[in-house]
């Protein structure tokens, strides 16, 4: 909905584009990073920010939504728990929270309810891996995104080796799916509350009613605390297993770990639910303003956090959702934020799609494994410092014994691929430029960024591989990202340097290790121009300069560059706003036209190729718009890798998909292929490696870090290889390394 009066236009440097929802806590708003990815910033009422219990709860939630893995959470982009008006900005999770979907269509039953079981079971044992306990899951804490159910509010979670604030002796949590311990000592609860509770949540689904429900807050906490279970209508295969969980004494229940393991054995047909028919209109106002926009735009979802939950509703589910939600008001629960994810099992429309996640373990032997690692090789982890200690992620080169990385304020650094030492590193002492990466290696000649103190006057900068020593720089134009989809770049073929001069006039060839140019060659009338590499070839990417300076540019044209002279090729004009992924093992160049509502990017609709010989341009429509996926190209496919880690191939060809595959590496970049795998990496440092035939899971390490910030829609890959031995990135400046046969994973 649109802002109110008295809104603030911009939080923290965002803009503000509308208004989500309120709570009793806080407000929730859309906004946009400056790639044009859609955030949602929680901002904390007033009122509030004098509490200094609260301040420190909040603190609390940031910190959660930090550390667990990214793929459970939807990202922090940003956030300032420390201002005078306390906020926190993170990825739009679209979508109905579970409440909303059952009060809307009713129960959930079959392979739907097995999915549900399996994805948030999956997010409860990564939530409990990275040391959190959530202390709050229940219906309105689940959102059912495009990709599969997601958790959010970290509100009143807390790091499993921290103490529980005193919060004063209230009880915070929402009765019906606390567990024994929770209501009778809040400050000791472990993982196993939130087993309990993930038990509960599950029945609900089932049933439409939790296993304690009661007429009044009171009846229903001593239920959980006495009372055996309420389970007849659960589906039996379910029941079985969902029954130890809602176990008295915590050590009595399963772990997460353990529970997966036994959710994987349930069959396809749980059975389906009771016919209740779709409850009423009822929903969980809060969370669904927090985490969702209405499916039609004729639901208002202006209305304000309604404390009592659920509106009224249908006949069973309704006045269940009415009974549970009136409990609310007896705790002081924080307002659903918009801060958690879950990996998901979903299908999909590919030869494979709808296939189970793959359990961690390999799968079978990945043939990078067959090639040897280096000398006196063991695991490393190194994090960067940049000149403005602005925390970025890196991109990297292996050459010779050592890896060369930069980006973000780190020009480049040379590390012994080894051990992780950093031989030299050179930083940027101006504002770094987001996704503003390593330029490369060329023999001993080593190519980076610098940006001036504003951000701006990007130039190339080429360092001596051995010591880092400066040799040369220059400046860069800086038009790149409405062309190619990145900052003002320079690229790098063999022992060639080529860029768009700072005039904005022409292309520029120069010797990587002298900086001696080679050719310079005007841009087309009328044109601004950024130089592209793919496969083995330069290409200018060209638009009109009045449409790039509209930011509104219709049709782009490609030109083959002669290396040697700097020649510009027959345009290949493409209508639409396009992004180049590369090139393809077979010659061509693979493009994405951009979808677009409005001014806003949601997504992509076609997949169009350029052949460099013919000059001929082809296209097929995409199956699917994958909005908000990342885009990535390797041998003859596209892949798009979901915010939930959804990873789907398709034929660039004809647009039709090959596979589908549910992992748990969330907004991955990539592919990187090598030794007859694909290997795709998180932000946050976790790595996925599948088979390029049909997707399957070989292995998927632990994440190296925190989740990292808000990806990009176009993100080149994070990974690089040195014989056996794996070189990623991750966000905060982390560089790490460990051998494929090997990968880091939590027994």
């Amino acid at each position: 909905m649109h802002l109110r009066a008295g809104d603030p236009e911009e939080i923290g440097g965002y803009p503000l584009e509308a208004r989500l929802g309120a709570g009793g806590m806080g407000t929730v708003f859309l906004s946009r990073t400056a790639s044009g990815r859609p955030i949602a910033i929680k901002l904390i009422h007033q009122q509030f920010a004098g509490d200094e219990e609260f301040r420190t709860r909040f603190r609390q939630e940031v910190s959660a939504a930090r550390r667990v893995s990214g793929v459970f959470t939807a990202a922090v982009v940003d956030a300032d728990v420390e201002s005078h008006h306390p906020w926190m900005a993170t990825a739009y999770i679209s979508g109905p929270t579970l409440a909303q979907r059952i009060s809307a269509d009713g129960l959930l039953g079959g392979a739907e309810l097995r999915m549900l079981a399996i994805g948030l079971t999956e997010a409860l044992r990564d939530i409990h891996r990275a040391g959190v306990v959530h202390r709050d899951l229940k219906p309105s804490n689940v959102v059912l995104s495009p990709e599969g159910p997601r958790v959010i509010d970290f509100g009143i979670s807390r790091a499993a080796d921290h103490q529980t604030l005193t919060m004063t002796g209230r009880v915070i949590g929402t009765p019906p799916f606390m567990s024994p311990e929770q209501l009778q000592a809040p400050r000791n609860v472990g993982p196993e509350s939130d087993v309990f509770s993930l038990g509960t949540l599950l029945v609900f689904a089932a049933t439409g009613q939790g296993p304690f429900d009661a007429d009044s807050p009171y009846m229903t906490a001593y239920q959980v605390v006495h009372e055996a279970p309420a389970l007849d209508r659960v589906p039996g295969a379910l029941r079985a297993l969902v029954e130890p969980c809602l176990a008295k004494e915590p050590k009595n229940r399963p772990s997460a770990d353990e529970f997966l393991k036994q959710l994987r054995t349930l069959p396809e047909d749980l059975g389906q639910p009771e016919s209740e028919g779709p409850a009423g209109p009822g929903t969980d106002t809060d969370t669904r303003l927090l985490s969702a926009r209405p499916k039609e735009p004729t639901k208002d979802p202006a209305a304000p956090a309604d404390p009592a939950g659920a509106r009224d509703g249908g006949p069973l589910v309704g006045r269940t959702l009415r009974r549970r939600w009136r409990t609310v008001v007896a705790c002081a629960a924080a307002v659903a934020a918009i801060a958690g994810g879950a990996a998901v099992l979903q299908s999909g429309t590919g030869a494979t799609a709808g296939q189970d996640t793959v359990p961690d373990g390999d799968r079978r032997t990945v043939s990078a494994s067959d090639a040897q690692l280096p000398d006196g090789f063991r695991p490393w982890q190194v994090t960067v410092r940049g000149g403005r200690n602005i925390p970025d992620e890196l991109r990297c080169a292996a050459r010779g014994d050592s890896v060369y990385c930069g980006g973000g304020g780190v020009v480049a650094t040379r590390i012994d691929v080894a051990d992780g030492t950093r031989v030299w590193s050179r930083t940027n002492p101006g504002v770094p430029v987001h996704n503003m990466h390593f330029v490369g290696v060329s023999g001993d000649t080593v190519l980076g960024y610098r940006t001036g103190d504003d951000g701006g006057a990007e130039e190339v900068v080429a360092l001596t591989a051995a010591d880092g020593e400066e040799l040369w720089s220059a400046p860069l134009g800086s038009d790149a990202t409405s062309l190619v989809g990145r900052p003002a770049e320079a690229v790098l073929l063999g022992f060639s340097v080529y860029a768009a001069d700072a005039s904005e006039s022409r292309l520029v060839a120069r010797d990587a290790a002298t900086g001696k140019t080679q050719w310079r060659t005007p841009f087309p009338a009328g044109s601004t121009c950024t130089p592209l590499v793919a496969g083995e070839r330069v290409y200018a990417v060209c638009a009109q300069r009045s449409e790039v300076d509209a930011l509104e540019v219709t049709q782009k044209s490609f030109h083959t560059v002669d290396v040697a002279t700097g020649r510009l090729g027959k345009a290949m004009r493409v209508t639409g706003d396009v992004l180049p992924l590369g090139g393809a093992a077979d010659g061509s160049l693979v493009l994405l036209e951009e979808h677009r509502t409005g001014v806003a990017t949601d997504g992509f609709s076609k997949v169009i190729r350029l052949d460099p010989r013919t000059g001929r341009v082809t296209s097929a429509a995409l199956p699917s718009r994958y909005s908000g996926a990342v885009p990535g190209l390797a041998g003859n496919r596209v892949y798009f890798s979901g915010t939930a880690g959804l990873i789907t191939t398709v034929d660039p060809a004809t647009g039709k998909e090959a596979w589908s595959r549910q992992t748990s590496v969330e907004a991955a970049s990539g592919p990187t292929a090598s030794g007859g795998a694909l290997y795709f990496s998180s932000a946050s440092g976790r790595v996925t490696a599948l088979d390029p035939d049909d997707g399957r899971v070989l292995w998927t390490s632990d994440p190296q870090g925190a989740s990292g910030g808000l990806a990009d829609s176009m993100t080149s890959g994070r990974v690089v290889f040195f014989g056996r031995a794996l070189i990623g990135t991750a966000s905060g400046n982390m560089v790490f390394g460990f051998d494929v046969r090997k990968p880091p994973r939590a027994e």
